[in-house]
């Protein structure tokens, strides 16, 4: 932006850049990033748009909602492949666990819970391990895990096989 100058792009920013964030908020979680780019798109312009804060505002909300739309799209793939992938249990009908059953019940913990409890009980990792990988402390980590463990033992008979019990 050769014709305005590291003056207007100063004066632009000190003006309107804490309103194109609020801006932005209301399709984006990123919203300073979206007004960042939008500041780095002037300056790569040639010539300064004839409404600069106009234009400034357009590429906001252009960049917001695309944003928003990827983050959509990215959760809806990330969702559907979680899905898809294979089971935590194998199923025995011998066994007492209900594969099916224990699954939903690890997939309804919170993703920091079900981490620790992963890694606990099929990783083997030691608590000390476990903090390391989440860059957390020894203590969070147990904790994580005796919560985790406290909420699958509330959840209604997750190991339940009503072919395995006896009377």
């Amino acid at each position: 932006m050769a014709d305005g100058g590291p003056e207007l792009l100063t004066r632009l920013l000190n003006e309107h850049a804490a309103t194109l964030v609020l801006y932005a908020r209301q399709w984006t979680r990123e919203p300073e990033d979206i007004v960042q780019n939008a500041f780095v798109q002037l300056m790569r312009e040639r010539t300064a748009p004839a409404n600069v804060v106009g234009w400034l505002y357009r590429v906001v909300r252009n960049g917001a909602i695309s944003a928003a739309r990827s983050s959509a799209t990215r959760a809806r793939h990330e969702s559907q492949a979680a899905h898809r992938g294979e089971p935590w249990f194998a199923p025995n009908p011998g066994e007492a666990i209900d594969a099916k059953m224990a699954t939903q019940a690890l997939a309804a913990l919170d993703p920091d819970l079900r981490e620790v409890i992963v890694l606990r009980l099929w990783a083997g990792f030691s608590f000390e391990q476990i903090a390391e990988l989440t860059q957390t402390s020894t203590s969070t980590a147990h904790r994580r895990y005796a919560v985790g463990l406290t909420a699958l033992r509330e959840r209604p008979a997750p190991c339940a096989n009503p072919t395995n019990q006896t009377t």
